[in-house]
């Protein structure tokens, strides 16, 4: 991809949006998990655990740059990110953060670095796969999501109250990339058409599958909560 072409500015856009949308978690779980320590400690071991998790991060987002160009791989990534954009309208869960509390640096640490490898998984997905193996995009993704993580959990949670349809949008970035993925997958080249027209009604099919099933299933979550409730 050509720097500073308008595909490469797209592609960075998107990504810009996925750390915006995916990386707020993240920022609340670092935060929570230090909540323990002395006032003198919390920034040290949020500033600390954080470059820790954004070294793990930076190798997993380069392990899986490498990985999806196995054949076969480009297809399973596009589903799991297909999974994660659903998820992002329709939450499985059902309460606040109840993830493990540090009282002591080290112990903050290593909790803020073990959370962060175990849900920054939908990050790297989506900013691997937006980023089409251009290590140029990874590495400005991962420099993108340091401050939305270290500072990002209060504006991330301020923007998402103002302007609920950032959700949305986010979600349908990442069914977006999980299209071009999937269409991309060379395995899959006799079963795509590769005409414009033809692969934009594939994206078109897929974000708008990942936009409806989602919302539909959070109105029906939400429904049997208020029968739940009025019971």
């Amino acid at each position: 991809m050509e720097l500073f072409s308008a595909a490469w500015f797209s592609a960075l856009g998107a990504i810009i949006l996925i750390d915006i949308v995916l990386a707020g978690d993240n920022a609340i779980v670092i935060a929570l998990a230090a909540r323990n320590l002395p006032a003198h400690l919390q920034k040290k071991a949020i500033l600390f655990g954080t470059v820790g998790a954004i070294a793990v991060r930076s190798a997993m987002t380069i392990g899986v740059v490498w990985l999806l160009q196995v054949p076969g791989l480009m297809l399973v990534g596009g589903l799991g990110l297909i999974w994660i954009a659903y998820r992002l309208i329709a939450p499985a869960g059902e309460g606040g953060y109840e993830g493990p509390v540090a009282n002591t640096f080290w112990g903050a640490m290593k909790t803020i670095i073990v959370a962060d490898a175990l849900m920054g998984v939908d990050n790297v997905l989506g900013v691997a796969g937006a980023a089409h193996g251009d290590f140029g995009l990874v590495v400005a993704g991962l420099l993108i999501s340091v401050p939305i993580v270290i500072w990002g959990s209060r504006l991330v949670l301020r923007l998402v109250e103002r302007f609920p349809m950032v959700i949305q949008i986010g979600a349908a970035v990442l069914a977006f990339t999980a299209a071009k993925m999937i269409v991309g997958e060379p395995l899959l080249d006799t079963v795509f058409d590769d005409s414009l027209p033809a692969r934009l009604a594939i994206y078109a099919a897929v974000v708008a599958g990942v936009l409806i099933g989602g919302v539909h299933a959070a109105r029906s979550r939400q429904a049997a909560r208020r029968e739940a409730s009025a019971a």
